[in-house]
């Protein structure tokens, strides 16, 4: 038997081969039954060793040929199940099917389409077993070698001539580094197994079968090679490489083949200037949209050719000489494409800066005169900066503006004077530090560093819109903020007062309805909050950001990619129209490629594109922060939804009705039990309510929660989640699990001992489960939980002392990471009012509240209904 591990393994292999293709229709006599069985055999290609070497390194006895057997039989049959199942699925009949007895060769094809793979009892053994023998040999010759030797050649250049040679080697199979010319076989030189010499004829018969080409050096008895002409080379290069390498032939060719010039052209750019491009002067404002002349240049790679020395390949090209020597390489020669050269060398003619970029970068950009192929760009200027990768090198950190209330790290210095120095060119900028590296407060200092008269957009989740007003509020006092959201929201551009502010937030859900409006408004600045709200081309939200116009675009997001490609291609989309083409040509030269083949090449020039313009930090980074708190703490400001207002004023009204006609004890058992309910509501219409009700899209805290968990599972990260409510832990269980489609832990009081200390080390297990939720009395205490670097408090427990012991399941030793502590609280309700009080005399409150919420039943009426009503603005903005 496979282990569960090695079975889906296996079974993931052989889904591939099916995949592919690569499977061959096979059958076996079975000589004790005198029956055959049909098969569906795995048909490896070169492409496809790896996968089997994993296979046999995870068998049972990997080094032996029994363990090879196992490995080797499972992987058959688990191809010869997949094939079948899809046939049956899809009702494909193979075979004819006329009255009366089937032949063979019939019945062979019938039950190769059949759950079934046995042949008829009733055929002939001896017609059967001739029948499978022959089948036999013909999947073998097909097949790759898997001898201890195999057959492999060597391309050589010519020296004085023009005629290429290709060598017959002798290569290991299991250490292809080890590579002989066969000539040594044939004389003796070497001592290899018998079936070692089988192995490399065979390889000569499958070399002529796939290349006829070379056919011609079996005449010989003792074939070592063949000599080809440069025309002959280039069409066996072509046509014939991949197809060698599926029947386990390898061809070496010469170190400098994959770089062999091809003469294209080139551009030379220079950018307009401010007097042409009609800017207000400098650079400022260029952006990828201007317009920039430039002129076609000849070049082989990175070198220019002049006119003399394209008028000398032209009349090798005459003399018919496919591959030319020029400045020490090897030169494709096309005559067409050199009079084509001739024609547009020196020419002039303008593209955007966009489109030059691209073709810089070896994308679809500047279309080329007569077909031919855009080698690339060079500029000076902005351009030439952009185009020599050299954008990070240049830029000059921006000290803490003066008028910035805090200190920024240097990191951030960095950061802001990256922003600052792209929003000057009028290009737009994708900050995507980890979470915790301070995007906000890098945003708000760049509004200091990078000065231009008009308003900043801010468009950002509803979740963080508080925040963002808090954080202006504190790093920039002196910049006029305004509020675009909820039910008072200005109609019009026109006396709204929008256009005369310095930063105005408003949110993702507005700017389609409000669109109108928003454009009628002269940005200087849009900056896109959580940008992964934009992640979809296709809806509204996000056609309606694209539409929003503004000199300077800034995206922040922890996670430009989450699930798809596409996703980057959209936020780059708005920032930079046009860097990354079309949709379909994206999809085309890389999501497809990256996605479906982890394509390298595919993979190196997208970050090469994107570099200059996406900024990433991690804070696992000790060259990015070497001064990084072990322990960072936020509170996350969650809105209340419609539902939730309306039932957290109902719970106000009642308990401030009740606690009038109460005192003492009983006055005090009713506050606690009144807070209580508020802080449910808090949590969840259904939290409060005990009904079971759905709970998608009705708690701005779970709303918040499930954008936290989408980042930290994207990144790979664990998190610890309290709640001080069992029942609402109860609740969150079954609705997480179907939400990322695995379970998460869940610690509280009814758990046994044995249960929890399972729980403790499933977590520890780098594959184990990545969400522990935890009740704050069962799991705040006693736990080394140092496998999470996140910690998020749902409701929160106002003694300081009691919160931060839970939040040390995490952060205590033998913690690697930086511990994110996210703290919600609820907008406008007594969760932020007590906050703000502990967050004043927190050193206190530690050692002087006391425990639990006792210290709150002890308020007067009056205090009490400050600390518990729902404040007039939130609550419209709640009621949107």
């Amino acid at each position: 038997m496979l282990a569960t591990d090695q079975e889906t393994a296996v079974s993931m292999v052989a889904t591939h081969f099916v995949d592919a293709g690569r499977v061959v229709p096979g059958i076996e006599f079975d000589t004790a039954r005198q029956r055959a069985r049909s098969w569906w055999w795995p048909l490896p290609s070169a492409a496809d060793r790896p996968l089997i070497t994993q296979l046999l390194q995870h068998a049972d006895a990997p080094d032996t040929a029994a363990g090879h057997t196992h490995v080797a039989n499972a992987l058959a049959e688990a191809v010869d199940a997949e094939v079948r199942r899809r046939l049956t699925r899809d009702n494909i009949q193979l075979g004819l099917r006329r009255p009366g007895r089937p032949q063979v060769t019939e019945a062979w094809l019938r039950s190769l389409a059949t759950p079934d793979p046995w042949l008829p009892a009733s055929l002939d053994p001896v017609r059967l077993e001739s029948f499978a023998t022959a089948v036999r040999t013909w999947v073998q010759s097909g097949a790759v070698a898997l001898g201890r030797a195999r057959l492999a050649l060597r391309i050589t250049e010519p020296e004085d001539h023009d005629m290429w040679r290709v060598d017959l080697l002798v290569q290991d199979a299991d250490e292809p580094s080890l590579t002989v010319g066969i000539e040594l076989l044939w004389s003796g030189d070497i001592t290899v197994a018998t079936d070692a010499v089988h192995d490399v004829i065979a390889g000569l018969a499958r070399m002529a079968r796939v290349a006829p080409e070379l056919a011609g050096m079996l005449d010989e008895a003792e074939p070592t090679g063949i000599s080809v002409t440069s025309a002959e080379l280039l069409s066996f290069v072509a046509l014939r490489i991949e197809a060698l390498a599926d029947v386990g032939i390898e061809v070496t060719l010469p170190m400098w083949w994959t770089r062999r010039g091809r003469i294209k052209l080139r551009a030379k750019a220079r950018p307009r200037t401010s007097k042409s491009s009609g800017s207000s002067g400098g650079v400022s404002g260029i952006g990828l949209e201007q317009m920039v002349d430039f002129s076609w240049e000849a070049a082989l790679g990175d070198v220019r050719l002049t006119k003399a020395e394209l008028l000398k390949l032209r009349k090798s090209a005459d003399a018919k000489q496919s591959l030319v020597r020029l400045r020490g390489e090897w030169v494709t020669v096309d005559a067409a494409e050199i009079e084509a050269l001739l024609r547009h060398v020196g020419t002039s003619s303008e593209a955007s800066a966009a489109e030059l970029l691209r073709s810089a970068l070896g994308l679809p950009g500047v279309m080329a005169p007569d077909g031919l192929e855009v080698a690339g760009v060079i500029a000076t200027g902005w351009l030439g900066a952009l185009l020599d990768d050299a954008v990070h090198a240049t830029i000059t950190p921006i000290a803490t503006p003066t008028q910035f209330q805090g200190t920024l790290r240097a990191y951030q210095e960095r950061g802001v004077g990256w922003m600052a120095f792209l929003g000057r060119l009028g290009l737009g900028a994708c900050l995507a530090d980890d979470m915790g590296l301070g995007k906000t407060a890098q945003l708000i200092a760049t509004l200091l560093a990078d000065p231009v008269p008009g308003p900043t957009l801010v468009l950002c989740p509803v979740s963080v819109l508080g925040n963002w007003a808090r954080e202006l509020e504190r790093f920039t006092p002196q910049l006029k903020v305004m509020i675009h959201h909820g039910t008072t929201r200005v109609g019009t551009a026109a006396g709204s007062g929008l256009a005369d502010a310095d930063v105005v937030l408003s949110t993702y859900s507005l700017v389609s309805r409000d669109l109108a409006m928003l454009q009628s408004i002269p940005w200087v600045r849009l900056v896109l909050d959580e940008a992964q709200q934009i992640k979809n081309p296709g809806t509204a939200q996000t056609k309606a950001v694209a539409a929003l116009r503004a000199p300077r675009r800034i995206a922040l997001t922890g996670t430009p990619v989450e699930n798809r490609l596409s996703e980057l291609w959209s936020i780059m989309h708005v920032l930079n129209p046009g860097l990354l083409g079309s949709q379909t040509s994206f999809r085309t030269t890389f999501a497809a490629p990256i996605e479906k083949h982890a394509d390298e090449e595919a993979t190196a020039m997208l970050r090469r594109i994107t570099t200059p313009f996406v900024l990433r930090r991690l804070k696992s980074d000790r060259s990015i922060i070497t001064d990084l708190p072990d322990k960072i703490e936020m509170v996350q400001r969650c809105p209340l939804t419609n539902e939730q207002a309306t039932l957290y004023q109902a719970v106000v009204d009642e308990l401030l009705e009740a606690s009038e006609q109460t005192d003492g004890i009983a006055r005090q058992g009713l506050v606690l039990a009144g807070l209580s309910k508020l802080k449910q509501v808090c949590n969840h219409p259904a939290h409060f309510l005990g009904d079971g009700s759905a709970l998608p899209g009705r708690s701005g805290k779970l709303d918040r929660v499930e954008e936290l968990l989408d980042e930290i599972i994207s990144a790979q990260n664990k998190v610890l989640c309290f709640t001080q409510y069992a029942e609402w832990g109860h609740r969150l269980v079954p609705y997480l699990t179907r939400r990322y489609g695995m379970e998460p832990l869940w610690l509280h009081g009814g758990v046994s001992r044995r249960k929890r200390d399972d729980m403790v080390q499933r977590f520890a297990e780098p594959d184990g489960p990545p969400i522990f939720l935890l009740s704050l009395k069962a799991g705040g205490t006693g736990l080394n939980l140092t496998a999470a670097s996140h910690v998020i408090h749902f409701d929160r427990w106002w003694n300081p002392a009691v919160e931060d012991q839970a939040t040390d399941r995490a952060y205590r030793i033998g913690q690697q990471h930086t511990v994110l502590v996210h703290k919600l609280v609820s907008t406008g309700t007594i969760e932020e009012r007590i906050d703000d009080m502990i967050s004043a005399k927190r050193a206190l409150a530690g050692r002087v509240v006391g425990t639990g919420e006792q210290w709150l039943t002890q308020l007067s009426t009056d205090d009490l209904r400050q600390a518990i009503e729902l404040r007039t603005s939130e609550a419209s903005e709640s009621r949107r």
